[in-house]
C-alpha cells in the first residue's frame, strides 16, 4: 500500500478549506459532518459558504493567506479551482507543517479523501490511493446496498447499552450478545422501524442473560421491482442477505439473486402468466412451513408484493399460522414502463387520475371495468393484458370512438430486451402480434384533459360490429 487507512479524531479540532467557491463548499459539505472547527479562507465566498458562514457553522478569514494560516490544523484542503493557485496555497501549508489535500492534484496530497459510508457512528472508507475514482463510488454505492440506512443508530444504541452488557454479562456471553444483536432479531427489528422494540429485546436480553435461542422463522415478501438488480429496495437487499431460504418468481435477470447470501437456498417457484410451475396453494403451504422451521424465508416478487402479487393469500396464511410477516415493497410494472420511457403516469392539468388494473382475472382474460370507465384526465395502468388487447380495443373504440386516446406499450420494462411502442387504440393488439409480445407487458391508456371528448350516439359503432 501507498496510503495508510486511518481515522482522525476531528471532534475540537481544526480544519481549514482554502478556497471559496464550489470546490471548497464540496469539502465544508464533507468535513461539518464531523465535530471539527472549520475555517475558510478566501476574500469571497459562494452562497452556500456564506450562508454557513452566517450560521457559526464556519469561520470565514477573509485576510491575507500566510504559512500562520495553517498553523494547529488537524487537516488542510486546498481547493480555490485554480491550480495555480492551490500549487502556491499548498506550499505555505506546507511550511506550516500542515497534513494538506489538495483537490483534484493527487501529487500534492498528504491525505487523499475516500469515498464515504456514512451511517454514523459506522462509516466506511473506500479508497484507490488515487487511482481509479469512479470504481471507488461503484463499491460505495453497493455497500449503501447492504448497510441499511438505521445501522448507525442501533450501533449507537448498543454503545449506550455496552456498560449494562459489560455489568452483568461475563466476556463470552457479551460477545455472543452482540452478534445476536448485529445479526439477528433486534437487527431485523431495527431494520424494519421497530426501534423500542428492537431496544426492548436487547435490554431484556442483557438483564437475563438469554438471548437468541427461541428466535422463530419469520417470512419477508419482497417486492423486486420490474427485474434489475440495481431497482430493488435497500431493505430488499438486506431481507436477502438475511434469508436462510429464497422462494423467487420468474425474473429475466437473475443476477438479483447474487444479492443473497451466498449459502441461502434458492427454491425457483415458476410463476408465470398463464403457466405456474408451482400452485399457489403449494407455495403458500411451502412459506408456512418453512418459517414453523425456524427459517428466514423471503419470497421474493416481481415488481410491488402488494399490486396483483396474490399476496393477500400468503399474508393470511402466514397470520393465522402466528408466523411474523413482512412485506417490503418494490418499484411495481407500471411506474418501471413509465420510467423506461421517460414519461411520467400522471401529468399537471392533463392526467390527474391513474388506475392499476389488470386484463387477467382469475377465470381467464377480460376488458376491466376501467377501460369502459376512462375519463378525461385519467390514464389507466393494465397489467397482464397481452391476451385481451383486442377485446380492449373493441371496447374502447365503441366507448370512445373519435377520441384520439393515447396508447404506450412497454414489454421488459427495465430489463434486457425492452420493447417500447406507441399506437392509436385500433392497432393494439396488432402492435403486440408485430413485437412479439405476449406475457409480461403493461399497456398506459390515457385521455389528457386537453383533448375534448368528440363522442356521439349518432357514429358510435358496436362492439359486435368491431369484433
Amino acid at each position: 500500500m501507498k496510503t495508510f487507512p486511518m481515522f482522525l479524531q476531528m471532534a475540537g479540532r481544526r480544519v481549514v478549506i482554502a478556497g471559496g467557491q464550489e470546490q471548497a463548499a464540496q469539502k465544508a459539505r464533507l468535513i461539518l459532518k464531523t465535530e471539527a472547527q472549520v475555517t475558510i479562507l478566501a476574500p469571497n465566498l459562494d452562497d452556500e459558504l456564506a450562508g454557513l458562514a452566517g450560521q457559526g457553522r464556519v469561520i470565514h478569514d477573509a485576510g491575507p493567506i500566510k504559512p500562520a494560516s495553517f498553523a494547529d490544523t488537524a487537516l488542510v484542503f486546498v481547493a480555490t479551482g485554480c491550480p495555480g493557485a492551490d500549487m502556491a496555497l499548498h506550499a505555505l501549508a506546507k511550511a506550516a507543517g500542515a497534513t494538506v489535500n489538495v483537490v483534484d492534484q493527487p501529487a500534492l496530497c498528504d491525505a487523499i479523501t475516500p469515498s464515504i459510508v456514512d451511517r454514523d457512528p459506522v462509516v466506511v472508507a473506500i479508497g484507490t490511493e488515487g487511482t481509479a475514482p469512479v470504481l471507488a463510488r461503484q463499491i460505495k454505492t453497493r455497500l449503501e446496498e447492504v448497510l441499511e440506512p438505521r445501522l448507525g443508530d442501533l450501533a449507537s444504541l448498543a454503545g449506550r447499552l455496552r456498560g449494562a452488557a459489560a455489568a452483568r454479562l461475563a466476556p463470552r456471553a457479551r460477545r455472543d450478545l452482540w452478534r445476536w444483536v448485529f445479526s439477528d432479531s433486534p437487527r431485523r427489528l431495527f431494520a424494519s422501524g421497530a426501534e423500542r422494540e428492537a431496544a426492548r429485546l436487547i435490554k431484556t436480553a442483557i438483564e437475563t442473560g438469554e438471548f437468541g435461542q427461541t428466535s422463530g422463522g419469520s417470512v419477508s415478501l419482497v417486492g423486486a421491482g420490474p427485474g434489475a438488480k440495481d431497482l430493488i429496495t435497500l431493505r430488499g437487499v438486506q431481507r436477502l442477505q438475511e434469508a436462510d431460504v429464497i422462494y423467487y418468481d420468474r425474473l429475466l435477470e437473475p443476477e438479483i439473486l447474487e444479492l443473497a447470501r451466498r449459502d441461502a437456498e434458492r427454491i425457483y417457484v415458476g410463476k408465470a402468466p398463464g403457466c405456474h410451475s408451482w400452485p399457489q396453494e403449494k407455495i403458500t403451504q411451502t412459506l408456512v412451513a418453512a418459517a414453523q422451521r425456524g427459517q428466514r424465508v423471503v419470497r421474493l416478487k416481481c415488481g410491488d408484493p402488494g399490486i396483483f402479487g396474490r399476496s393477500t393469500e400468503e399474508i393470511r396464511a402466514l397470520k393465522e399460522s402466528g408466523i411474523a410477516v413482512e412485506i417490503v415493497p418494490g418499484v411495481t410494472a407500471a411506474c418501471a414502463a413509465a420510467a423506461a420511457i421517460g414519461e411520467s403516469l400522471t401529468e399537471r392539468g392533463e392526467i390527474n387520475a391513474l388506475t392499476l388494473t389488470t386484463g387477467h382475472l382469475q377465470d381467464g382474460f377480460a376488458v376491466p371495468e376501467a377501460i369502459r370507465d376512462l375519463r378525461p384526465g385519467g390514464c389507466v395502468a393494465l397489467y397482464m393484458a397481452a391476451g385481451a388487447a383486442r377485446d380492449i380495443s373493441a371496447q374502447l373504440l365503441h366507448t370512445h370512438h373519435g377520441i384520439p386516446l393515447e396508447i404506450r406499450i412497454v414489454a421488459k420494462a427495465q430489463r434486457a430486451g425492452q420493447i417500447s411502442a406507441s399506437c392509436n387504440v385500433a392497432v393494439i393488439a396488432a402492435t403486440l402480434d408485430r413485437y412479439q409480445i405476449t406475457g409480461t407487458a403493461i399497456l398506459l391508456v390515457r385521455w389528457p384533459l386537453s383533448v375534448p371528448d368528440t363522442r356521439s350516439s349518432v357514429d358510435t359503432p358496436s362492439i359486435a360490429m368491431l369484433a
